[in-house]
């Protein structure tokens, strides 16, 4: 583990040191995200800067009124609307995903603040190949209102946590972790914004651990 230089109090594992930039093909990104896009363009800003070896090949949103439509254009990439409400059951829906991020020769699909539990129909099309970040410290406070959950169970260190995904909610393999302690005046609204600060630093690094692994099973 590393303590972090700028640690209002954060520590990452794995060292985020140890994730280099590789000089091989980029690796083909989906994001799906549901909100205002932070993480989004955490992703987009880390391959801007060169340190992450990827290119975003699509969004997907599902919220027709969400701001990461706007950060994705504002970059030149792809977004598509697919509104959730417009299917009948999730499988439909996921189908539809799958069909998409297919059709844009998706190596990798990141949830970026996507607010919709996935099926088999979605984890079968890219097994292994789906990350997701969620805003504690896993397996603790799974699912909804996590910082809310950690601030009602009166722990003093939370965080945010980068695994694969599973049918399980929130229960996949690990691959980043990191930590944010909780300040005696701490509301949801203050905590949540720390957290994002982390997430948005091990985002990008986990994408990169991701894909450096798969590059010795492929």
């Amino acid at each position: 583990m590393t303590l972090c230089p700028d640690s209002t109090l954060s520590l990452v594992s794995p060292s985020m040191n140890t994730h280099q930039f590789y000089d091989g093909k980029p690796w083909k990104l989906g994001i799906l995200a549901s909100g205002s896009g932070s993480n989004f363009e955490a992703v987009a800003q880390a391959i801007a800067d060169k340190q992450l070896n990827a290119q975003i090949q699509v969004l997907i949103y599902n919220n027709p009124t969400a701001k990461v439509a706007t950060k994705a254009a504002n970059r030149g990439i792809d977004a598509v609307l697919l509104n959730h409400r417009e299917y009948n059951n999730r499988q439909a829906f996921d189908r539809k995903i799958v069909q998409t991020l297919q059709a844009y020769d998706v190596d990798l699909v990141v949830l970026a603040g996507w607010m919709r539990v996935v099926t088999s129909v979605f984890i079968a099309a890219f097994p292994n190949r789906i990350l997701n970040i969620h805003p504690s410290l896993l397996p603790s406070f799974k699912g909804l209102h996590a910082v809310e959950q950690a601030l009602q169970a009166g722990v003093k260190i939370t965080g945010c946590t980068v695994h694969l995904v599973c049918l399980e909610v929130d229960s996949g393999l690990i691959l980043m972790q990191a930590a944010v302690p909780i300040l005696p005046d701490d509301t949801a609204e203050t905590l949540h914004a720390r957290i994002q600060v982390q997430e948005h630093r091990i985002l990008p690094q986990a994408i990169a651990l991701a894909t450096q692994a798969s590059l010795t099973t492929v």
